[in-house]
């Protein structure tokens, strides 16, 4: 009875190992890739003209994709171990896919349109719904085949807009569209921003009616109120910030070169570069087994306050250019 008890213990210990082995090959995350190169290499292999437009659009389907085809697959909403005991790629999905969703929004009201009474492109108009599923959606209809066909109907706008006959489908690199997705890209990093600040607790002064007086809100908020980020979720929020950021910087550098006439003409073209600068750093390795939390100048590291101040004066750089953008 004994020996039948150490067969199960071991059988036990070696899928235990298996499933931690799984578990750090699937947590690897996805390599940078260069934007421009892709999206040159995809219009070859598809044997479409590479407009402008073609490399922001390739790389919103590269991002989205690579959230389906890493190591693992899509785990965010598996039920199954031992991605349901995992939580940082979750995390780092997460935020690439509200990266994902803000641009596909912005592609769909504001890149392929040429003005606010023109109407919407068929295809970005179902692309952009699809990636709104719960992002833990796993069946019918499951968070994979949703944005799947998200990727699809962006792969059919790609097409139109590399062809001369469909007159009707066009990518639009104006300021003004490039600066209605920039202040949405400013709100994601200030929360993000604020989240990972708090992961050692801080007293928050109230500002939200600060400004004008007559400002008022629908309920009562207290003047000073303590924000802090519970001990499990730390690292989950890191992770978000590193997933949000990686996508983030592709984009800027798909907009750095689909927008290049806008920028020189601005003369914004090296604050977008810096702004990528930033983003840069927070896609540095992580060393350490675990993210720590120390507190101030204490003797551990506090790798949440490290990456807020990356993303801190990334969204400072995005704040500038949004203002350089509306000058004439």
């Amino acid at each position: 009875m004994s020996q039948h008890k150490g067969k199960i213990v071991a059988a036990l210990a070696i899928l235990l190992i298996i499933f931690y082995a799984i578990a750090v090959y699937w947590s690897t995350e996805p390599a940078r890739f260069n934007v421009v190169e892709k999206a040159k290499q995809q219009a070859q292999q598809r044997n479409e003209q590479f407009v402008i437009g073609y490399t922001t659009t390739s790389t919103l389907i590269t991002v989205a994709s690579t959230l389906l085809e890493k190591p693992g697959g899509y785990l965010s909403n598996d039920v199954l171990p031992p991605s349901i005991i995992m939580d940082d790629m979750p995390a780092w999905e997460y935020g690439a896919l509200e990266m994902v969703r803000d641009l596909a929004l912005s592609m769909r009201k504001d890149f392929s349109r040429s003005q606010s009474q023109s109407t919407e492109h068929e295809a970005l108009k179902k692309a952009q719904p699809q990636f709104n599923i719960s992002s833990e959606a796993w069946a019918w209809p499951s968070a994979e085949g949703e944005y799947q066909k998200g990727i699809d109907y962006l792969l059919v706008y790609r097409t139109q807009i590399a062809n001369d006959h469909e007159r009707d489908s066009q990518f639009y690199a104006r300021a003004d569209n490039l600066r209605s997705w920039l202040k949405e890209a400013e709100k994601r990093l200030g929360s993000l921003s604020q989240r990972l600040s708090a992961s050692v607790g801080q007293d928050k002064v109230n500002t939200d009616l600060a400004g004008n007086t007559s400002n008022t809100q629908a309920t009562f908020s207290p003047l000073q109120q303590q924000a802090k980020t519970p001990w499990l979720d730390i690292d989950d929020v890191f992770y978000e910030s590193r997933g949000a950021t990686w996508a983030l910087l592709h984009f800027l550098q798909a907009v750095e070169y689909d927008f290049a006439d806008v920028l020189e003409k601005k003369n914004a073209r090296v604050s977008v570069q810096q702004i990528i600068r930033e983003l840069e750093a927070t896609q540095e390795t992580v060393w350490s087994p675990m993210i720590l939390n120390g507190n101030g100048f204490g003797y551990v590291a506090n790798h949440s306050l490290v990456m807020a101040n990356y993303i801190s004066r990334a969204n400072a750089a995005l704040i500038e250019l949004s203002e350089l953008l509306t000058q004439g």
